[in-house]
């Protein structure tokens, strides 16, 4: 019985999801959208339980708007401070919030919410969802850059949290984007520490585009280290979203959405050492849940330090506009291995 209703799930959802918008918002200016938040205590429902493994549940949110742009949200970065959330859409938006918290620090709202079309190299929004649609996001120093896909690149836009007004410029990738799967593409880019072997250098992970059988194709676009490499898949799980963490080890995260199986989530991580030219990642199993936990269509991954040196993992959750998704963002602490 749970897998008919996991099927009806799905094909009910990819419907809703089909019925999104086909064109941007015209206006390039910035706007407020209002929020509403509900808090989320228990990653498990009915269980108090916070570990899960070397993961620590802070806390979370399921959050909805009378805006109908709000939602689509397929990366994320939660800004050094702590407080601010800067992501992207895959309908073409930018999407920033602060984020309020109680007294142990867990996460409790999203205020001062705006949005703002990503704009072209005219200024203008691109108006077409085959030309916009986002799917990642990671800050290098003063410059965010955005992984695309469908039109697979990567564009490369001045942080500007007041206007959103910056243009982007496209960076250059060793990778042939004419071989990449059009809505399977560049899903995750992220930039390495300065102080690992890759020396601050972006790589770009694919979704599901294989170089060979199960091995996704994957780059490191720039630094000393430059050029190809693999991760292997594993499961009905494809990468949505990645971070590294301050040791330099890479956290990606995987989803698996599919008629057979349902919803599930996976984070591996992935040695510093192990990142190179022609090397075939499989990496180490961090955390993985079903649809017994509160999960959905997980997209976004960010990992931040806080003054103690405690490293939290945040992540927020792509609803596809349909109305049996949930916008989730979730937090946890990474605590030592037993």
């Amino acid at each position: 019985m749970r897998l008919v209703w996991s099927r009806i799930f799905c094909q009910l959802a990819f419907a809703f999801g089909a019925l999104v918008f086909g064109s941007i918002s015209s206006t390039a200016q910035p706007f407020e959208v209002e929020i509403f938040s509900k808090s989320i205590s228990n990653f498990k429902p009915g269980s108090t339980e916070k570990r899960f493994g070397q993961l620590e549940f802070v806390g979370g949110l399921e959050f909805t708007s009378s805006n109908q742009h709000v939602g689509a949200l397929s990366g994320m970065v939660l800004m050094k401070d702590r407080r601010r959330i800067l992501a992207v859409t895959d309908t073409g938006f930018w999407f920033a919030a602060n984020v309020k918290r109680n007294a142990n620090g867990a996460p409790i709202g999203l205020e001062n919410a705006r949005m703002a079309p990503l704009l072209d190299r005219s200024g203008e929004p691109f108006g077409d969802k085959w030309l916009a649609d986002a799917e990642s996001i990671v800050i290098d120093g003063d410059n965010a850059l955005i992984s695309l896909e469908r039109n697979s690149r990567v564009l490369r836009y001045k942080i500007d949290l007041e206007n959103f007004a910056s243009v982007p410029e496209r960076v250059k990738l060793n990778i042939d984007v004419r071989k990449l799967r059009a809505n399977k593409s560049l899903e995750t880019i992220v930039v390495a520490p300065q102080n690992s072997p890759l020396k601050g250098s972006p790589i770009i992970v694919s979704e599901r585009t294989f170089a060979r059988k199960n091995e996704i194709i994957a780059a490191i676009i720039d630094g000393p280290m430059k050029g190809l490499f693999t991760v292997r898949r594993k499961g009905k799980f494809d990468i949505t979203d990645g971070d590294f963490l301050p040791d330099g080890d890479l956290l990606l995260l995987e989803r698996r959405f599919n008629l057979a199986d349902g919803i599930g989530m996976r984070i591996r991580k992935i040695k510093a050492e192990k990142i190179k030219p022609g090397a075939v990642l499989k990496g180490k199993k961090l955390i993985k849940a079903n649809s017994s936990y509160q999960i959905d269509n997980m997209e976004g991954l960010s990992i931040t330090t806080d003054e103690k040196g405690n490293i939290y993992l945040s992540l927020i959750s792509d609803d596809n506009h349909s109305l049996l998704q949930r916008n989730l963002y979730l937090e946890f602490r990474l605590v030592e291995e037993e």
